[in-house]
């Protein structure tokens, strides 16, 4: 059997193991495949050929010397990698103009752990403009679009790498989400994404938004790939302040099944406010899926939750405002010519290195951090985070695992949305995940009966039991079926 770009990680460890296909072969066909789909879809913003191969060249004299096995889960996977991850050797922009010349001299934890997991680095992948946005409409050098519809977002952040699994341009592809920018293009573009517990995965070598919120997580086109890639990612590292001791075991507890299991079940956001019909059914849908699977459907309220928007365009800003502050063009990054002294430079190359969308929160921090407004409104968020935070303490207390939507409505129309309150509002069902630091995914659950677009549904766990939503995404992938690649993009297409 020849290697086919739809395959998932199991299908390719075992197709080289039995000699079917090489990992060189796995390289060649998944560059060609990028060729042809990339021209439509605009996923990736540079190709890593030479390390990939490099890669893919170990793998292949594992085979040949016997000593396969011990590569690692991901040996001959080809994965890539959202550009705010540092690789050394390559270009990390940010997608941002600020950046656009900016070569890493080091590499990221998380693209380090993949890398030496066995998998293959494709490439970096296209976002908004330092994680600023829920459409991938903000990249300096132009918007990704959904495989599913050419004329449709495929969400944001981190929309490139939810296209590029969706395409079938990589197995696995990381995103960072800090207030949904994984699980909201998941959702859009029918694939698997994962936002694990709060330090659960290195940030080393990420390029920080709102460092409180941030997390890196994987796409998949299955719950067992994305199982593969958080057992490979998943575990303490010394260069990160946040990072928690944990030992990963996902794919051994997909076979646990839901028998035991407990799913809440939010009355309250079913009632939400720009929440489609089309959404609403298929949440409902999920939840019968599940308990038809053994488990027991209980609701639960999460009474702060409608706060969670708020407070998040307060905390974030703030975060973000501190974090671009080093983009000051002296040491690094985009320089404006012609400033006669530094504090024209200065603020000629933060204008003209950074796009609206940054420009916006830096102002909206810089605001909400200054003397006589930080206790009217920082002080605040902290402590809505803090109730938002205790009620999904309290809720845990009679469930394992919540069901929610993952946003309220299907991939919408490029320049459908130019309000940017409206756009804040694709993530009114995930922000409340990241200032609690739990583990949040999206599960893909179909197309829509009115848009026919993809659509998923959101299962949150408590911080650390990741396993959780783990076992409850594996039954309604039982019921659904794996993710397809969309159809324009399948194998022979």
């Amino acid at each position: 059997m020849a290697y086919s770009t739809d395959m998932g990680v199991r299908a390719i460890h075992e197709g080289i193991a039995a000699g079917e296909f090489s990992a060189r072969e796995v390289a060649q066909a998944s560059f060609e495949h990028i060729a042809k789909a990339d021209a439509d879809v605009h996923a990736y913003l540079e190709l890593t050929e030479d390390a990939a191969f490099a890669a893919a060249d170990k793998v292949d004299a594992a085979v040949a010397d016997g000593t396969f096995e011990q590569m690692g889960p991901l040996a001959g996977v080809p994965v890539a990698f959202k550009d705010n991850m540092n690789m050394e050797g390559t270009h990390t922009t940010c997608s941002s103009k600020m950046l656009e010349n900016y070569v890493s001299p080091y590499t990221a934890t998380c693209v380090s752990r993949l890398v030496e997991a066995g998998g293959l680095p494709l490439g970096k992948l296209n976002m908004d403009e330092f994680a600023f946005g829920s459409s991938t409409e903000t990249s300096a050098f132009g918007p990704t679009k959904n495989p599913w519809d050419l004329s449709r977002v495929p969400g944001g952040s981190s929309g490139g790498s939810a296209a590029a699994a969706a395409a079938g341009m990589a197995c696995i592809t990381l995103g960072s989400d800090t207030g949904g920018s994984i699980r909201q293009p998941a959702s859009f573009c029918g694939v698997v994404g994962v936002k694990p517990t709060y330090g659960m995965v290195s940030r080393y070598g990420v390029v920080a938004f709102g460092s409180s919120l941030d997390q890196v997580g994987p796409f998949t086109r299955s719950v067992e790939d994305a199982a593969y890639a958080m057992d490979a990612l998943c575990g303490f590292d010394p260069r990160d302040c946040t990072s928690q001791h944990f030992t990963p075991h996902f794919v051994d507890a997909l076979s646990q099944g839901v028998e035991d299991m407990k799913v809440g079940i939010v009355p309250g956001f079913m009632d939400s406010p720009g929440l489609t019909a089309e959404v609403k059914e298929k949440v409902n849908e999920a939840a019968a899926k599940l308990e038809a699977a053994g488990a027991e459907l209980v609701e639960v309220e999460l009474p702060h939750a409608d706060a969670a928007i708020s407070a998040y365009y307060v905390l974030g800003p703030c975060e973000a405002f501190s974090n671009l502050a080093r983009f000051d063009s002296v040491r690094y990054g985009y320089c404006a010519e012609g400033h006669k002294d530094l504090g024209g430079q200065y603020e000629g190359s933060r204008a003209g290195g950074f796009g609206m969308e940054a420009k916006r929160r830096i102002m909206l921090g810089s605001y909400l951090l200054s003397a006589g407004v930080y206790e009217k409104y920082y002080y605040p968020a902290q402590q809505v985070r803090r109730l938002i935070t205790q009620d999904y303490e309290r809720a845990y207390e009679s469930c394992d695992v919540i069901l929610i939507p993952t946003s309220p409505r299907a991939a919408f129309q490029f320049g459908e949305i130019g309000d940017p309150v409206e756009m804040h509002l694709s993530d009114i069902f995930t922000v409340s995940i990241n200032i609690a630091g739990n583990g949040g995914m999206s599960v893909p659950c179909g197309l829509g009966s009115e848009s026919g677009m993809p659509i998923g549904v959101q299962l949150v766990s408590p911080q650390f039991k990741d396993v959780n939503m783990f076992r409850a995404a594996a039954a309604l992938e039982a019921a659904y079926g794996p993710a397809p690649v969309a159809p324009a993009f399948q194998a022979g297409e």
